[in-house]
């Protein structure tokens, strides 16, 4: 009963106006925050170490909101995908499409930060994407996932070697791949580097698939803009990465945290970046 009634809250909030949504989620952030020491022993250091480390102001309430709106906005954009693309300024647009243009397929990039979930609908507007996805352990949250994020031309494969095999045929095919590069991956699928100073597990997926064909990657953003709003998208194009999987994986993650900057209280600082996978190697000098 438990799990009908918790996906039904969850269709309520999403059918909500977007200001309402979001404040909403801006409340069951600070809910979140406030009854979990889990939640704030992963969520405060994450976020005042880089905020220190590169002399941003401090605003700890702003970013426990963020963190429950970057829930709602989701639920939101899967619910509402024509109004939430009506609710997004794209900039650099002529980068994807120069991008696109070359023949050779895209590789999105697209950290969790603000209302992320818009960027694969506007690409899909234009052409095909086959997104990885990493299925939820709930059953019932993984169906509302799955249900939400369904949508014409955005094709969803699962985090494994047919998955990737999938993505490989969509870039020859010289369609766009997406891919969420700030997950922790499987262990014996990543690297150690550094993630805003400390070593963090990271998938060198991007520059490996990237390299088959000079494919070029673009990081995206979508800073979320005032309650109500909706979003602002950008394009980077970033300079090939590396074929050696450590260093294409130390350059993506300072792309990444270049894209975090962008919007730092928007970013998912509750989730454990720095967590040592099941199979993984030890972390260098641990």
């Amino acid at each position: 009963m438990r799990k009908p009634l918790l996906k039904l809250s969850l269709n309520l909030i999403a059918a909500l106006p977007l200001s309402i949504a979001q404040a909403i989620g801006a409340f069951l952030g600070v809910l979140a925050y406030l009854g979990s020491s889990h939640y704030r022993s992963l969520f405060r250091p994450q976020y005042q170490t880089v905020v220190t480390a590169k002399n941003l102001p401090f605003k700890l309430w702003e970013a426990i909101r963020a963190s429950g709106m970057l829930f709602s906005d989701s639920l939101w954009i899967w619910r509402n995908p024509q109004k939430a693309l009506a609710l997004v300024e794209v900039q650099n647009w002529d980068v994807v499409e120069a991008a696109i243009n070359e023949g050779h397929g895209l590789v999105m990039l697209t950290p969790h930060l603000g209302g992320f979930e818009i960027i694969p609908r506007v690409l899909a507007q234009h052409f095909p994407a086959t997104i990885l996805y990493r299925p939820s352990r709930q059953a019932w949250l993984n169906e509302v996932v799955e249900e939400g994020r369904a949508y014409p031309n955005m094709h969803f494969v699962p985090t494994n070697l047919n998955g990737v095999r999938q993505m490989t045929r969509a870039l020859t095919r010289g369609e766009a791949i997406g891919i969420l590069p700030d997950q922790v991956p499987s262990g014996g699928e990543g690297v150690w580097v550094p993630f805003f100073g400390r070593p963090a597990y990271t998938t060198p997926l991007p520059a490996r698939l990237a390299n088959r064909n000079n494919t070029p990657v673009v990081m995206f953003t979508a800073k979320r803009k005032g309650l109500g709003q909706g979003w602002l998208m950008q394009a980077t194009r970033l300079s090939p990465l590396s074929e050696d999987a450590t260093i294409g994986a130390a350059e993506l993650n300072v792309a990444i945290e270049n894209a975090v900057l962008v919007a730092p209280e928007q970013f998912i600082w509750s989730y454990n970046r720095y967590k040592h996978p099941s199979g993984a190697e030890l972390p260098p000098n641990s």
